[in-house]
């Protein structure tokens, strides 16, 4: 049986992919924040919650017992470091699986137009963070998979398309539940997209900006 620990679980997209594991797998889930107090256990007898700290080692190892997916849902200014931590304790626990949620446009992928708009609402260090962090995974040996949504929405569907490493970026928008889709999908297909990078966005949204916006 898989058992999969959910780094950041607390954020919308983990929550999301937290409830269609639930409801479309038997996988068991570890649930790991700080502060863990922000969420309930849903089903005894599949999750365990546990507060820690993704830029831990020593949390992250304790939390690794048993597990054979690492699905890590982080941000912030610290990512790097989050991101060094997540694979040196996978390493020293012997977990191979990583799926890991960055974001677009930490490859220079993103074309025209909406290449520009997206550097200039995230040209204040969060790219080249991400993308550090990014550079840790995929340098790290393990058998990962990063993830690149376009900009999120919460809109309740699933439709998206994928795109990989050395594609141009295609699209501006995505919703959260079709990453977390995208998470489910993995999750249940191990042995997919090792090694690769995909980019996630919903068909037909072309543009200079995300039409919400």
């Amino acid at each position: 049986m898989t058992k999969v620990l959910i780094l950041g679980a607390h954020g919308q997209i983990a929550q999301l992919a937290r409830q269609q594991l639930l409801a479309n797998t038997d996988a068991q889930l570890v649930l790991f924040l700080r502060n863990a107090n922000r969420l309930t256990v849903q089903d005894a007898n599949r999750e365990q919650m546990i507060d820690g700290d993704a830029g831990n080692q020593a949390d992250l190892e304790k939390a690794m017992t048993g597990v054979s997916v690492v699905y890590a849902n982080l941000a912030g200014r610290n990512i790097e470091a989050q991101a060094k931590a997540v694979v040196a304790a996978m390493k020293a626990t012997n977990v191979k699986r990583l799926i890991w949620i960055s974001t677009l446009g930490i490859y220079d992928e993103v074309p025209g137009a909406y290449g520009k708009w997206n550097h200039q609402m995230l040209d204040d260090g969060y790219l080249p963070t991400y993308a550090a962090a990014a550079k840790v995974i995929a340098t790290s040996e393990l058998d990962y998979t990063i993830i690149r949504p376009a900009w999120l929405d919460d809109k309740d569907e699933i439709d998206y398309e994928i795109t990989h490493r050395h594609d141009i970026f295609k699209g501006t928008e995505v919703s959260r539940k079709s990453v977390a889709a995208e998470v489910v999908r993995l999750i249940q297909s191990p042995n997919e997209a090792i090694g690769d990078s995909l980019g996630l966005n919903k068909p037909n949204t072309d543009g200079d900006k995300p039409a919400w916006y």
